[in-house]
C-alpha cells in the first residue's frame, strides 16, 4: 500500500493545484471547451448534428474508464495524469494545420480531420481524468475540500474572464481562421505551462495493490446512494450540457448578437463564478455539500426560461444576456462545489475509489456526450418549429430549453434522498439567508477573523449578535470558547439577542454548568431571554444543583420567563426554606411571572421584609402580576415617581369614575372617593390615603384570584399611616383597578 501524503504535504501542494487549472483554463478557453470551439465548428460550415458529435467525442471517450482505472492505479495516479495531460495537449497541436487541410481537401476533409484530432485529444483527456479524480481525492484534505473548490474556481474564473475578454477581441478583430488559430496556439502554450505545473503536486504514488485487487463493479452499483448520485448527476446534465453547448449560437442565431459579444457572454458567467466561488465553498464546509448542492440545483432551473424570455434582435439584448449569463455562473457553480464535495467526501469510499471514480467518470462521460449528440440532432430535427405561445417565442430551440426546466426539477427529487454529510437540511440552509441580513452577517463574519485585539473581537461578536443572523451562529460558539473573558461575556449577550438555535442553547447550557459564575449568570439569563423549550431543563438542574446562589436565583428568573409551571411547587419550597433575601427575591419574582396565586401570602410577608426600596418594589410587582396587567402598574409607579400626589389623585378619580359607572359604589362611598382625590391633588398624602380607605370599606370584596388578600393586606398597612409607603399605595391602587 502506497503511504498517502500527510496534510501538511498536501495543503502546500494546493497552489500548485490552482496554478495547474489556471494554465489549464486558458488552454480550456482557448480551444475545445468555450464558445470559440463552437464558433470555430460553425465557421468550418458544420451542421449542428456535426458540432454535436465533434463535442460529444470528448465525454465519450470515457467509456475506457472503467478499463484504464487498474493501469493508472499501478503506473501511479499522478504519472498517468501528468504523461496523458500533456499528451492531449501535444495532440491539440495538429488543430493548427486545419486551415492547410481546409484549403487543400474541403470542408469534408477539414471535418473529419478536426473529429480526429478531437477522438485523439479525448482518449488522452479520458485516461487522464480517470487517473485524476481518485488522486485529487488524495491531495486535498476534506477539512478543506469545500474551501480549495472555491479558491481553485477563483483563479480559474479570474484566468476565464481574461482570457474570454481576449477571445472576444481577437475574434471580433480577425478573419477567417486566422483568429482562431492564433487562440489554439496561444492556448496550447499555456497547457503546456499547466502539465508542468501539476509535476508538484503531491501523491498519486503507484498502487499495485489496488491495480490487481480484485475488482467488483457491479458493488459499486448497488450502493444506493451512489446509484441516486448517478442517476441526479444524468438528469442535471441531460438539462444543462445541451443548453450550455449550443448556446453560443442561439445567442448568435435568434439573440443577434455578432461572433465576438458570444464570446463576451461568457465573461457574465464567469463573472458570476468568480464573485460566487468562496461563498458557495465556505457554505459547502461549514453547512455541508447537500444543501449547496441542492440548493444550486434549483437555482439552474430557472435558468431555461430566462433564456428563452431573452429579448431578441435588439440593440440592447448584450445586457441582459450578460445578466443571466452571470447568474448561470452562480447556478452552475452552486450546484458544482456541493455535487463534487459530496462525491469526494459522502459517496466514494476512499478505499474504493478506484472503482467508483472509474464508474462515475464512465457514467458522467456516456450522459455529456449523449446529451451533446443528442442536443444537436434535435436542433437539426426541430429547425422549422416557428410560433408564438404566449411571451415565449417557439423556434427550433424551445425542446432543449423545456427539456432544460424539467430535468433539474427530477434531480432534485432524487438527490434529496441522499445521505448527508451535515445535519443542515436544505430548508435550514437557505432560512440562514431569510432572517438577518446575510450581507451584513457575512461582513461581521469576516471582520471576526481579521479582528485585531480583543476590543476588536468584542465589537464584532456584539454586532453580529444585533444582525441576528443565523450564519453568524459558528462564530459565536467560538466567541464562547475564548480565552478572553470579555469577549466570552459579549458573545452571551450576543447570543441572547439570537433567534433560537440548537447549538446556541448547547453552548449556553454548557456555560451555565461552568466554573465562571460571572458568566453561568449571564448564560442562565440569556437562556430565558431565548425563550427555548430546550433550556428547561438545565434551569432546572442549575437551580436544583449550581454551588453558586447567583446561578440559582437566575435559573429562578428564567425558568419564571419561560413560563415554566413545573417551577412552580419547587419555588415556593424554596421561597419558604430561604434565608437569603436576594434568592427570595428572585424565587418572587418568578413566582410572579408564573401567576402562582397560591404564593400570594408569603410575596405579601417577603413584602413586609424586605427595606431596600428597589427590592420591595420588585416584590409588588410580582404581586401584581398575580392579579393584572404589569404594563398598568409600571405606568402607574411611574406616575407616581413623577408627581406622587397628582398620579394618586389621577388614579382614585379614575377609579370612583368606573365603580359609580358600572353602579357597584354608593354615593357616600363615591363621595370618600372624591374627597381623597381631592386630598391627594393638594398632596395631602395621609388625608388622601385615609379617604380611600374610608371609601373602598363599602366596594365590594374583588374578583380576581389574589385580589382581596392584597387589598386588606395593603389597608392594614396604610391605616393610620403618617407618611404612606408608596408601594403599599400603588398596590392598592393597581389591584382596585385591576380586581374590582
Amino acid at each position: 500500500m502506497s503511504q498517502e501524503p500527510t496534510t501538511l504535504e498536501k495543503l502546500a501542494g494546493l497552489p500548485w493545484s490552482y496554478a495547474t487549472n489556471a494554465a489549464n483554463t486558458v488552454f480550456s478557453q482557448f480551444v475545445y471547451f468555450g464558445s470559440v470551439f463552437v464558433l470555430f465548428l460553425d465557421h468550418l460550415g458544420l451542421s449542428k448534428t456535426e458540432i454535436g458529435f465533434v463535442l460529444a467525442l470528448t465525454p465519450l471517450a470515457a467509456l475506457i474508464a472503467p478499463f484504464v482505472a487498474p493501469y493508472t492505479a499501478r503506473i501511479g495516479y499522478k504519472r498517468a495524469f501528468v504523461l496523458y495531460y500533456g499528451g492531449r495537449k501535444a495532440v491539440t497541436v495538429l488543430l493548427l494545420l486545419t486551415p492547410v487541410i481546409l484549403s487543400a481537401y474541403g470542408g469534408r476533409a477539414a471535418f473529419w480531420f478536426v473529429a480526429g484530432v478531437a477522438a485523439l485529444f479525448s482518449l488522452s483527456r479520458a485516461v487522464e481524468e480517470t487517473a485524476y479524480f481518485p488522486w485529487l481525492q488524495e491531495f486535498v484534505p476534506n477539512s478543506v475540500r469545500g474551501k480549495y473548490s472555491a479558491t481553485s474556481n477563483i483563479f480559474t474564473a479570474f484566468t476565464g474572464f481574461v482570457s474570454v475578454w481576449i477571445a472576444g477581441l481577437v475574434i471580433g478583430n480577425t478573419s477567417g481562421l486566422n483568429g482562431f488559430m492564433l487562440l489554439f496556439a496561444a492556448g496550447i502554450v499555456a497547457g503546456f505551462v499547466s502539465v508542468w505545473a501539476c509535476t508538484f503536486i503531491p501523491g498519486g504514488a503507484p498502487n499495485p495493490a489496488e491495480a490487481t485487487g480484485e475488482r467488483n463493479l457491479w458493488a459499486a452499483l448497488q450502493d444506493p446512494d451512489f446509484r441516486r448520485y448517478l442517476l441526479g448527476l444524468a438528469l442535471i446534465t441531460l438539462g444543462t450540457v445541451p443548453l450550455a453547448s449550443f448556446l453560443p449560437l442561439y445567442l448568435q442565431d435568434l439573440v443577434g448578437l455578432d461572433a465576438s459579444a458570444v464570446v463576451f457572454i461568457q465573461m457574465g458567467t464567469l463573472l458570476g463564478t468568480l464573485s460566487s466561488s468562496y461563498g458557495w465553498g465556505w457554505a459547502a464546509d461549514r453547512y455541508g455539500s447537500k444543501p449547496v448542492m441542492l440548493t444550486g440545483a434549483v437555482l439552474l432551473v430557472a435558468q431555461p426560461l430566462l433564456w428563452w424570455l431573452l429579448p431578441r434582435q435588439m440593440a440592447w439584448s448584450l445586457y441582459p444576456a450578460l445578466g443571466m449569463a452571470f447568474l448561470q455562473g452562480v447556478a452552475n457553480l452552486g450546484w458544482g462545489i456541493g455535487a463534487a464535495r459530496l462525491l469526494f467526501v459522502t459517496i466514494v469510499p476512499p478505499e474504493k475509489k478506484m472503482d467508483y471514480m472509474a464508474l462515475y467518470f464512465f457514467w458522467a462521460g456516456i450522459v455529456s456526450g449523449g446529451s451533446q449528440l443528442l442536443g444537436g440532432r434535435v436542433l437539426d430535427i426541430t429547425q422549422s418549429i416557428a410560433g408564438q405561445w404566449g411571451p415565449l417565442v417557439l423556434d427550433p430551440y424551445t425542446p432543449i430549453f423545456l427539456v432544460s426546466l424539467l430535468m433539474p426539477l427530477g434531480s432534485i427529487l432524487l438527490l434529496r434522498a441522499i445521505r448527508a454529510d451535515s445535519s443542515f437540511s436544505t430548508s435550514q440552509f437557505a432560512g440562514l439567508f431569510l432572517r438577518g441580513n446575510p450581507f451584513l452577517a457575512v461582513g461581521s463574519l469576516v471582520r471576526f477573523h481579521w479582528a485585531r485585539d480583543e476590543e476588536d473581537t468584542v465589537a464584532v461578536t456584539e454586532r453580529m449578535g444585533t444582525i441576528r443572523s443565523r450564519l453568524a451562529v459558528d462564530e459565536l460558539l467560538e466567541s464562547l470558547a475564548d480565552p478572553r473573558f470579555n469577549v466570552r461575556f459579549e458573545a452571551i449577550l450576543a447570543m441572547a439577542r439570537m433567534p433560537a438555535d440548537e447549538r446556541l442553547i448547547g453552548g449556553l447550557v454548557k456555560v451555565l454548568q461552568g466554573k465562571t459564575p460571572a458568566l453561568s449568570v449571564l448564560a442562565a439569563w440569556a437562556l430565558g431571554r431565548m425563550g427555548d423549550e430546550q433550556a428547561h431543563t438545565a434551569l432546572h438542574a442549575a437551580l436544583n444543583t449550581s454551588a453558586y446562589r447567583s446561578v440559582q436565583a437566575h435559573s429562578a428568573r428564567s425558568l419564571g420567563t419561560l413560563g415554566d409551571h413545573s417551577a412552580v411547587p419547587v419555588l415556593l419550597a424554596r421561597l419558604n426554606g430561604e434565608e437569603d433575601e436576594g434568592l427570595q427575591v428572585a424565587y418572587a419574582s418568578a413566582l410572579g411571572k408564573l401567576g402562582a396565586v397560591e404564593a400570594t401570602g408569603e410575596l405579601l410577608a417577603l413584602l413586609d421584609r424586605c427595606e431596600d426600596e428597589i427590592t420591595r418594589l420588585e416584590v409588588a410587582l410580582a404581586l401584581a402580576r398575580l392579579v393584572g396587567n404589569e404594563r398598568h402598574f409600571v405606568r402607574l409607579l411611574r406616575q407616581l415617581r413623577a408627581e406622587p400626589g397628582t398620579g394618586a389623585a389621577q388614579a382614585v378619580t379614575a377609579l370612583a369614575r368606573r365603580l359609580n359607572g358600572e353602579g357597584s359604589i354608593d354615593s357616600p362611598a363615591n363621595a370618600l372617593l372624591l374627597q381623597s382625590a381631592d386630598a391627594f391633588a393638594k398632596n395631602q398624602m395621609e388625608s388622601g390615603a385615609a379617604h380611600l380607605l374610608a371609601g373602598i370599606e363599602r366596594v365590594s370584596p374583588l374578583a380576581e384570584p389574589g385580589a382581596e388578600e392584597i387589598r386588606h393586606f395593603c389597608t392594614a398597612r396604610l391605616v393610620g399611616s403618617q407618611n404612606p409607603a408608596t408601594e403599599y399605595l400603588l398596590l392598592l391602587l393597581f389591584v382596585l383597578a385591576a380586581g374590582s
